[in-house]
């Protein structure tokens, strides 16, 4: 990772979110971060800071166009650029996940405003500067219940099932430029939302920290061919570049 690249992040104050921003602090770049928990963000950017590279840290909620203005506004200017965005903010709304019957019209739209609104506001605010550049690097979260339907994961699963439609649409409007727009599927984790989502789960998980080299990887040069893909963070093989 260049040093002078700038990595934008939606949800980083814990798991998946966390884990990502802390690797490309440790590979030296610039980080642009937010969730809507001060005390947790606040963490992780003193965190992201004692490995001695710069971090922005902005308490925001997502799904809301003020804050997300906002949030990338004082990304641009303190930085003049973002070279990475990375979509991870995600909610499972309701714990455990009702099914579509007992799922309430304001649970169902949260969940969709938060996971899938989300990806298209702040792309939608991101990718013109990046086409002003030439560069740049987009990637969502999907999940394995966004690309088949589950019973047992609702609204969570629908709102995935958009993501990678928003994705596919993205990448092919993008793709005669250099912008690159990806997905990942990272797989199921030991996090607080795969707790919300599967209580009392009995199998081993993967640990957040153990699932970050294939964004490493697509926010790389090496990854400049990447475009319109589908990645799975848990069978990466980062020495061969997902090969």
């Amino acid at each position: 990772m260049e040093q002078s690249k700038v990595v934008m992040i939606s949800g980083a104050s814990k798991g998946l979110g966390r884990a990502i921003a802390l690797a490309f602090a440790r590979q030296g770049a610039s980080l642009a971060i937010c969730a809507r928990g001060e005390q947790a963000l606040t963490e992780v950017k003193n965190e992201i800071q004692h490995l001695g590279v710069e971090v922005l840290a902005v308490t925001a909620d997502i799904n809301n166009t003020r804050d997300v203005e906002r949030f990338v506004a004082l990304a641009e200017e303190k930085f003049r650029k973002i070279d990475v965005l990375i979509n991870n903010a995600s909610t499972v709304g309701p714990s455990p996940i009702p099914q579509l019957l007992d799922t309430t019209e304001d649970d169902f739209f949260h969940v969709l405003r938060v996971n899938t609104a989300s990806v298209f506001l702040l792309s939608k605010r991101v990718i013109p500067g990046m086409l002003q550049r030439n560069h740049g690097s987009v990637i969502n979260i999907t999940s394995e219940a966004g690309n088949t339907g589950y019973s047992g994961w609702g609204a969570y699963g629908i709102s995935k099932f958009a993501v990678e439609g928003i994705t596919q649409t993205w990448a092919d409007e993008l793709k005669e430029t250099p912008i690159r727009v990806n997905m990942v599927d990272p797989g199921e984790m030991d996090t607080e939302m795969h707790d919300l989502a599967v209580p009392n789960c009995k199998y081993e998980l993967a640990q957040p920290e153990d699932c970050t080299d294939v964004f490493l990887y697509l926010a790389s040069d090496d990854a400049s061919n990447i475009h319109g893909e589908r990645l799975e963070a848990q069978t990466f093989d980062f020495a061969k570049g997902g090969e």
